[in-house]
Formats: C-alpha cells, sequence, structure tokens
C-alpha cells in the first residue's frame, strides 16, 4: 500500500509533507484553525451578549458537560475513521449509569471501584457490537440500531420503571462542586484532555493509527496488504464502549443525586455531531480527535450560549444542524476536489 493510502488524514499526504521536509503533514488542519476561530468569535460573542458567560460560574458547567460528549467522540471518531459508526452509545451510557447508581447505592461502592465497574461494563457492550459487526459483516448502523433498542430495554429493566434516588457523592471527584476540580479547572476536562492526546498520538504515530485510516479508506485493499481488519475494527468499537462507560461517570457526577430513566438521551446525537463538525469524514479513511474536542465544545457552546441568552431551546439544535451540514458540505467538496486532481 502506498504511503499515501498510509498517511494520517487531515492533512496533505505522506510524500507532499517529505517534499517540503517533513515526515508527517502539519498537527492542526485548516478546519481545526476554522472551527477555533468560529468557537473564539463566540465567546466573544456570547461574553458582550450576557457579561456572565465567561465566569468560572458558567464556563466550569460547560466544560463539565463537554467532557462526556467529547470523549464518547474520541471513540466515535476512531469508529467514523474506519467506515463505522456506533448510535448504541446513548444507551450504553443508561446501562453504565443505572448500573454504578444501583451498586453505590446498595453496595456503597467506592470511587475507583465504580470507575472500575463502568468502564468493564462498558467495554464489554463494545465488544458485543465489535464483535457482531467485525466478524458478522453486517453494516454497523444495522447492528448498533439494534443493539441500542436491547441495552436501553435492559437498563430500564434496571431501572425497574422508576429512578435512582439517594445517590452518594462518591463520584464528586468528575463533577462540577468545588470537589470536582483543581484551581478552577474541572477534572474531568482535564482527564478528556490526557486521553485526547494518547488517542490523537496513536492515530498519528503508530502503525496502528495508519492502519484504521487505510481500512477506512479501503479495507479490501488494507487486508491484501496484511492489515488485520476485522481485528481493528472490533477493537475500535470496544475502545468506545470502554470510554462511554467512563462517560457515564462523568454524567453521573454531574448530576444530581437522583438518576432518571433519559439518562444519556442524546448523548450520541451529540458526540456524533461533535466527530462530523470536527472534520472527520463519515465515508471514513480521513478525521482527527483534535478536531472532535473542538467540535464538541463548540456545540456546547452553542447549548449553552442559547441557554444564557434565554432563548428558545430548539434554536441550539438549528444552530448545531447548520454547522453539520456546513462541516459535511465542505468534506464532499474536498473529496470531489481530490478525485478531480
Amino acid at each position: 500500500m502506498s504511503s499515501q493510502t498510509l498517511a494520517p488524514s487531515g492533512g496533505a499526504p505522506a510524500h507532499t509533507a517529505q517534499a517540503r521536509g517533513r515526515v508527517l503533514p502539519f498537527p492542526i488542519t485548516g478546519q481545526e484553525i476554522v472551527l477555533i476561530a468560529v468557537i473564539a468569535v463566540l465567546w466573544v460573542a456570547l461574553a458582550i451578549g450576557t457579561p456572565a458567560f465567561l465566569t468560572e460560574g458558567s464556563m466550569v458547567p460547560l466544560l463539565v458537560a463537554m467532557a462526556p460528549v467529547a470523549l464518547i467522540g474520541i471513540g466515535m471518531t476512531v469508529i467514523i475513521i474506519t467506515g463505522g459508526i456506533d448510535v448504541s452509545v446513548a444507551s450504553i451510557v443508561m446501562v453504565c449509569a443505572v448500573v454504578v447508581a444501583r451498586a453505590m447505592v446498595d453496595s456503597g461502592i467506592g470511587l475507583l471501584l465504580a470507575v472500575l465497574l463502568s468502564v468493564v461494563l462498558g467495554g464489554v457492550l463494545g465488544l458485543i457490537n465489535g464483535v457482531l459487526i467485525a466478524y458478522g459483516r453486517v453494516h454497523a448502523i444495522i447492528i448498533t440500531f439494534g443493539t441500542a433498542n436491547l441495552f436501553k430495554f435492559l437498563a430500564l429493566q434496571i431501572f425497574g420503571g422508576t429512578t435512582v434516588d439517594n445517590i452518594p457523592g462518591t463520584l464528586d471527584f468528575f463533577g462540577r462542586g468545588a470537589a470536582g476540580r483543581t484551581l478552577g479547572v474541572p477534572h474531568s476536562f482535564v482527564i478528556m484532555l490526557v486521553i485526547a492526546a494518547l488517542a490523537w498520538y496513536y492515530l498519528r504515530h503508530t502503525p496502528g493509527g495508519r492502519h484504521l485510516y487505510a481500512i477506512g479508506g479501503d479495507a479490501d485493499a488494507a487486508r491484501l496488504a496484511g492489515m488485520k481488519v476485522q481485528r481493528r475494527v472490533m477493537s475500535a468499537y470496544v475502545l468506545t464502549g470502554l470510554l462511554t462507560g467512563l462517560a457515564a461517570c462523568f454524567v453521573i457526577a454531574r448530576g444530581t443525586s437522583t438518576l432518571a430513566p433519559n439518562v444519556g438521551a442524546g448523548m450520541e446525537l451529540a458526540a456524533i455531531a461533535a466527530v462530523v463538525i470536527g472534520g472527520t469524514s463519515i465515508m471514513g479513511g480521513r478525521g482527527s480527535v483534535l478536531g472532535t474536542v473542538l467540535g464538541a465544545l463548540l456545540v456546547q457552546t452553542v447549548t449553552s450560549g442559547v441557554t444564557q441568552l434565554g432563548w428558545r431551546s430548539q434554536l441550539s439544535s438549528l444552530f448545531i444542524g447548520i454547522f453539520i451540514l456546513i462541516a459535511v458540505g465542505a468534506d464532499l467538496l474536498r473529496q470531489r476536489t481530490r478525485r478531480t486532481a
């Protein structure tokens, strides 16, 4: 397989980079620069429109709310790069959250055990998706739509038609309160950034990361080149399950002492929106973790801004939808330009 195919997407091909004296393309793409500029403009506009926006009381909840979406988005980025998708993540959040909440209430488990339980459970559910998709050879959206309903049914059975009440503050370390931040920075946000940095490095600087891009570009060619396509596809869904399990802990921590049966609702759409707005091609073979994190920040900025300005909540969906259409249009235009070239 050519070096151009294996080059990490989101920048120039490997041979172009080498011609400029670099081994890899720039670590930040033009679309990511545009996202940074858009977010900066939005923050300035919101600061003018509502002076409380840039205060700690506003920014901490924004970053805490963004962290689980970005965390799921990191795993979703890896999946979409391989040409797949996972619409079951909201149901996985629901299962992990209710199991952990019940365990904390009934058994009084501690922080580390609660996180371990949630992450392992998320990984198991992700493994179910991965095995069915990688070895069952059925399109990912069909499998994950089916498992989304199965996982949701399981979670509702555990809820038992009622809320989980009197949840202790075991997970406050990830919350928006004083216990959830150091020097004013939320722990959940810092953990998300660390995981994002590791994922960025893996995709950009390791053979395994380049293989994921190659699989998304042409799975058959990747298989003929000797890559273990099924194993890597399965691992992408397991990774997403693990990250979704951790995100469920963040979701519990940012709420109250009560967990409702609608926990996690809409998180799959928010994560996919962050990934697409961040520049990952829905067709596979192209994308970046940095773009996803910026996309999640943009999505949460829009949501928080609409709320603070006192506008109707439906407007946030309108604005996010517009950003998605612009991102998809830019991706299609890029692909057409490359085919023409």
